[in-house]
Formats: structure tokens, C-alpha cells, sequence
């Protein structure tokens, strides 16, 4: 088959990636099936924005007239001949979903929930979220301050009476300020049998009884930290008097029907589960460390995600305010070309400008990411159980979905040279 022509105005807006995959997509087979995207307009799923929904307080925006069914078809189909390079030449295996104007343009599962069963995935396979878990332990922490069982700037010795580390608040664990050393080193080291699970209750004695030295002084810098988050999850527990798991169910998961979002414990669902594999394909079973909540632990869905991700543009769970707050980000010195974070949040500007809210993930076998962009209300998730590399696809996903400047259609290319020439033709008249 012939390579696709095309005009110089048009491919500076196309990376070489994505010229390749346009030229497989005409080639692979597989392209050619009929999507199980979901209909424009027409996803089930959209049912939950009436249930989300209270009156005059939901986020709205203007949706563009190019914003049609035609063009969302359009799109479904360049996502999908992306998905399916992505598969089959970068070995993605997993779910994903992206969404623009609140509504489901692409929706697909690839590859297998188990590698060594060919067991085929589905896009109601739970994942295990790892660090984007953060946001929803974030979330707790803020339903519990608007109520007024706690404060942003409470330390954590209010909840945890003799914690062996002063003048660390809520909101330096919320921003990743604690300076506290990585709690899945320091047990390593300390935890007297990795076969048998330890949970929270059970680091913070280590803390209590070793004393691990801390990365640096609280406040100081920004500083990664999945103690700080492993915390906050036993502060909801000691403010809301109900155990973390207990408190998500009943005041996140349940009130937005995510039916299929549960955190770690030692009876997963094995039917709902998608099995995490090693870079090596080889099955990543548990260990010990996976008992520990609030930092990782939660598992959860695309489909339960994009609930999530809408419920977020209402007030059904703490007010716009506190969430604005969350978002706002806690760097300082604010840089464009640095990453900020918020609660539970990391913040970027896009190359186009857009600022957008995300997190990405990296636990025993699996490998996630949510991105958010309240410009056009668009999101992107990707569950993964195989953690080869291959979601090093994100930049060049981000560069196609949002170009700097909209790229043009060939014809438009092509009119655009005509008007140029028929404009330099003038201007020698005019001379």
C-alpha cells in the first residue's frame, strides 16, 4: 500500500511515532474491526452525571460546534489505530479510556488479564492503582476537614499522641513536605518476617520503636514521600473513628456507584482482578508490603474511574472551594517547566498551555495513569498489568490529544498553500 501523502503545513504538528502508526492503522487488520468504543452521546456510563449531579453546582463549559459526532468518531478511530501500535509494537497491555466534553470517545481493553491463561482482558477489570490511589486517600482527608474533624495545619502527633517526628502537619503529608524516610526501606530492613503482611498500625511501631532518620527537617522541600500518604490514611482512621478501607467505601465509592473499586486485602475478587506481571511477563503475586494503605492499595476500574473523574466537576463530595484548593498546587516558586503538586494531585502546563491535574502509578506488576484537563473537560486513563516500559507512550498520547495548535486537515493544508500563493501573487501586483 502506498505511504499517505502528506503536506509540509501538516507534519509539524505530527510526531514521527505518530506518522508510523498512521501508516500501520492502513496496514494492521486488526484496525479494521469494529471498536467497542462507546457510541457519542450514547454511553451508559453518562447515566451517572444525573445521579452526580446537584442542582447549580456542577461545572459546566461551552461545548465548540466542531465538537460533533462526526468529529468524536474521528478521533474514536485515531485512538484506536494508536491503542492498537501501542499493543502490538510497545507490548501495552491493558485498559484505557479517554474522554473529551464529559463524554466517552475511546474505551478498549488489550492484551490478557492473565499472560500465562490468555485469559482476555475486559474494561471492567480492576487494577491495582498504586500511587493513584493518593488522590482518593487526599479526598478523605478533605470530606473529614470540611466537616471539622480536622485541620490542613493539625500535626500529626494530634491523631498519633507520641510520634516520635515533630511539627509535621496534614498538610505537609497532603504536599509530600514531611521529610520522613520511605517506609518500604525502612521495613525492609526492620519488619522481623516479610512473609507475614504488615499494615499501617504496624510501620507507625517501627516509627515509634526505631526511629528511622528522616530525609530533612519538615517543610523544607518537596520530597516524594509515600510515608506521608501511608499516614494521612491512619489519620482519616483516627478522625473518622472507622477503619480507611470502611471510610472509602462508604463515603467515596458507594455515594458514586463505583461498584467495582475496592482496596487491597487478602480475598481480592480474583474474577474482577487483572493479574500484575513484571517487566519479564513472569506473574507478580503480593508480598508484605501490599497491606499498607493510603499510598497504593486501592484497585479500581476505567469505567469507575471516569465516574470519579466526573464527580470531581460536582459538589458531591466536598465543596468546589476545597477542591480548588487541592489543585491550586504548594510550590512556591512557581515554574512552567516544573511539575507541581497539589493534594493527592500532580499539576503540569501542557506544551499548548493547558494546565492539566494527573498522577501515574508503579506497584508490583502494574503500571496506571489518570490525567485530567478542566479546559475541555477530557481525561485519560490507562490501567495496565505489565510493567514493561510500555506506557512511556504518555508524551506522545498528551502531544496528539492537545498539539499546540490544532492540526490541520490535509485539504485545509492544502487551501492554506493556495491562499499563500494567491496572497504572494497580490502583493507582486501591488509592488
Amino acid at each position: 500500500m502506498p505511504l499517505l501523502k502528506l503536506d509540509y503545513p501538516l507534519l509539524k504538528f505530527i510526531s514521527l511515532p505518530i506518522m508510523l502508526l498512521a501508516v500501520y492503522a492502513c496496514q494492521s487488520p486488526q484496525a479494521e474491526q469494529k471498536s467497542t468504543a462507546i457510541p457519542f452521546h450514547g454511553d451508559p456510563l453518562v447515566n451517572i452525571l444525573v445521579a452526580l449531579e446537584e442542582p447549580d453546582t456542577r461545572e459546566r463549559i461551552d461545548i465548540p460546534e466542531t465538537f460533533t459526532e462526526e468529529s468524536a468518531k474521528e478521533l474514536e478511530n485515531q485512538l484506536d489505530s494508536l491503542f492498537n501500535f501501542y499493543h502490538k509494537r510497545r507490548g501495552f497491555n491493558g485498559t484505557v479510556m479517554v474522554t473529551k466534553y464529559d463524554q466517552v470517545i475511546f474505551k478498549e481493553a488489550f492484551g490478557y488479564a492473565d499472560l500465562a491463561k490468555k485469559e482476555p482482558l475486559t474494561t471492567d477489570k480492576a487494577f491495582q492503582l498504586a500511587s493513584v490511589s493518593k488522590q482518593f486517600t487526599a479526598m478523605a482527608v478533605m470530606i473529614l476537614k470540611e466537616e471539622g474533624k480536622l485541620n490542613y495545619d493539625d500535626l500529626v502527633e494530634d491523631f498519633l499522641p507520641a510520634f516520635p517526628y515533630e511539627g509535621i502537619t496534614v498538610r505537609q503529608l497532603l504536599t509530600h513536605r514531611g521529610g520522613l524516610s520511605n517506609y518500604t526501606y525502612f521495613s525492609d530492613e526492620l519488619w522481623h518476617d516479610r512473609k507475614v503482611p504488615i499494615t499501617n498500625d504496624d510501620v507507625i511501631n517501627l516509627m515509634y520503636t526505631h526511629r528511622p532518620q528522616p530525609y530533612y527537617r519538615p517543610n523544607i522541600r518537596f520530597d516524594y514521600s509515600n510515608t506521608g500518604y501511608f499516614l494521612l490514611a491512619s489519620i482519616v482512621e483516627k478522625a473518622s473513628g472507622i477503619s480507611f478501607s470502611e471510610f472509602l467505601q462508604k463515603r467515596i465509592f458507594e455515594p458514586l456507584e463505583m461498584e467495582n473499586t475496592f482496596t487491597y486485602s487478602d480475598s481480592l475478587p480474583a474474577n474482577l482482578v487483572a493479574t500484575g506481571h513484571e517487566r519479564n511477563r513472569r506473574k507478580r503475586t503480593p508480598d508484605y508490603l501490599d497491606t499498607v494503605l493510603g499510598d497504593k492499595g486501592m484497585y479500581s476500574t476505567v469505567e469507575d474511574l471516569y465516574k470519579w473523574d466526573q464527580a470531581l466537576y460536582t459538589e458531591k463530595l466536598v465543596s468546589r472551594e476545597t477542591l480548588e484548593e487541592a489543585l491550586t498546587g504548594s510550590r512556591v516558586r512557581k515554574r512552567r517547566t516544573n511539575d507541581d503538586y497539589g493534594y493527592g494531585w500532580r499539576i503540569k502546563e501542557l506544551n499548548n498551555g493547558d494546565v492539566v491535574h494527573y498522577h501515574a502509578g508503579l506497584w508490583h506488576g502494574y503500571n496506571t495513569y489518570l490525567l485530567r484537563n478542566p479546559k475541555d473537560h477530557s481525561t485519560i486513563i490507562i490501567l495496565s498489568n505489565l510493567s514493561n516500559g510500555s506506557l512511556s507512550f504518555v508524551k506522545e498520547l498528551q502531544d496528539f490529544l492537545y498539539p499546540i495548535t490544532p492540526p490541520h486537515s490535509i485539504a485545509d493544508s492544502e487551501q492554506e498553500q493556495d491562499n499563500m500563493a494567491s496572497s504572494e501573487s497580490d502583493a507582486k501586483k501591488d509592488v
